[in-house]
């Protein structure tokens, strides 16, 4: 009982550490753009933004799905865990 506790707490910090990364991603990607922006001249007319992927799924939603799958296919998520999340991801 032990052994499927420490690889739930293996598999729960992976997923957070997943979601973290994800998050600093994200966030430095943001910081650029506004640094970008601050440095950019006025004249320039903005530009919309891009549209989300086909099914309205986020680049930063894609890469968590592909976080997941890769998870999953280590064998750290069980089918189970990975439909739990991919179903929070999506719905």
């Amino acid at each position: 009982m032990g052994r499927d506790r420490r690889q739930r707490r293996r598999r729960v910090a992976a997923l957070g550490g997943a979601a973290l990364a994800a998050k600093k991603h994200h966030d430095a990607n943001e910081a650029q753009q506004q640094a970008q922006m601050s440095a950019a001249q006025p004249a320039a007319p903005a530009q919309p933004a891009p549209s989300p992927a086909p099914g309205g799924l986020t680049p930063e939603v894609v890469d968590e799905l592909k976080q997941l799958g890769e998870l999953h296919d280590q064998n750290v998520l069980t089918d189970e865990e990975f439909a739990a999340e991919k179903a929070k991801l999506l719905g």
